[in-house]
C-alpha cells in the first residue's frame, strides 16, 4: 500500500549525476513523479535515459544526487531492496526466462508475504492466469517464453512487472519491436495499468505518437541533460525539443 502524504512525490530525482570514465551519461536530473500519474522520458538516441532508469532502480551506482520513492531515500538501496518497496520496471530488450514456460515465467516473478521467498502462496497461479489473460497470452500459458514473439515476450515481461505489485512502474519503451497494428492495444493497456490497477507510470517511448497520447506530463532529456519538462502539448511545440530531435542541439 502506498503511504505517501500527497503534498509529497511518489518518486523525487534531485541532481543526479553520472559518469562512465570520460563520459557524462546524466548531468545534474531532477524531476519528479506523483502518485497516479503517467510521466514521459524522451529524448533522442544517447540522451541518458536508460541510465537515468538504472540508476532509479539501483541497477547502477549514483555518482552523486539522491533519489527518494514513497518519502524514503533509495539512492544506495540494492536492485532487490528496490523492487520490493514497490519499484519494478521493464527493458528496452525483453528480460524474460526463454526455456520457461510463460506461467512459470510469472511464478518466478511473484513475491511472497516474505518479499521473493518460497513457497508461493496458493492465490499465486489464479493471479498469474488473470495477468496473462489481460496482455492476452493466456493460451499460450505452456509456451516457452522463447517461442513468442518479440512483441508477445514485451507483454509476458509486463505481466511480470504486474504480478510483482508495483507501486510505480518503470516502462523502457513498452511499444519497440511490437508490430503497429498492435501498438493501440498495448496503448489501452498501459492506460488500464494506471486507471485501473493504480500503477503510477515513468515511460521512456521513442513513438512520438504513443507518448503523446499516454503521458501526463513529460520530460525530454538530450545529452544527458533535462531540456525541457511539461504538459505533452508543451513538449511538443517547444523549439528545444524539436531541435534535439533534428539534431541541431
Amino acid at each position: 500500500m502506498n503511504n505517501t502524504p500527497s503534498n509529497i512525490p511518489l518518486l523525487a530525482v534531485e541532481s543526479l549525476s553520472k559518469k562512465f570514465g570520460g563520459t557524462t551519461a546524466n548531468d545534474n536530473i531532477t524531476m519528479q513523479v506523483n502518485k497516479g500519474e503517467i510521466v514521459g522520458v524522451i529524448g533522442p538516441n544517447g540522451s541518458g535515459k536508460s541510465t537515468l532508469f538504472n540508476l532509479i532502480c539501483g541497477t547502477f551506482p549514483v555518482d552523486t544526487g539522491v533519489i527518494r520513492f514513497n518519502g524514503k531515500d533509495i539512492t544506495r538501496l540494492p536492485t532487490a531492496a528496490i523492487a520490493c518497496a514497490g519499484l519494478v520496471r521493464t527493458f528496452q530488450q525483453t528480460r524474460v526466462y526463454r526455456v520457461m514456460s510463460c506461467i512459470d515465467n510469472m511464478r518466478i516473478s511473484a513475491p511472497t508475504a516474505s518479499g521473493w521467498t518460497r513457497p508461493l502462496p496458493p492465490q499465486t497461479d489464479d493471479d498469474a492466469m488473470e495477468l496473462l489473460s489481460f496482455v492476452g497470452l493466456e493460451n499460450k500459458r505452456e509456451w516457452r517464453a522463447g517461442e513468442l514473439s518479440f512483441g508477445q515476450q514485451k507483454l509476458l515481461e509486463l505481466a511480470m512487472a504486474l504480478i510483482a505489485r508495483p507501486t510505480l512502474l518503470l516502462l523502457d519503451e513498452p511499444t519497440a519491436g511490437i508490430n503497429p497494428t498492435l501498438i493501440n492495444g498495448v496503448l489501452a493497456r498501459l492506460k488500464t495499468v494506471n486507471q485501473k490497477f493504480g500503477i503510477t507510470l515513468l515511460v521512456i517511448e521513442h513513438n512520438m505518437r504513443v507518448i503523446m497520447n499516454l503521458a501526463h506530463r513529460i520530460y525530454c532529456l538530450a545529452h544527458g541533460q533535462m531540456l525541457a519538462e511539461g504538459l505533452p502539448a508543451q513538449i511538443q511545440n517547444d523549439p528545444r525539443v524539436i531541435d534535439a530531435y533534428l539534431g541541431r542541439q
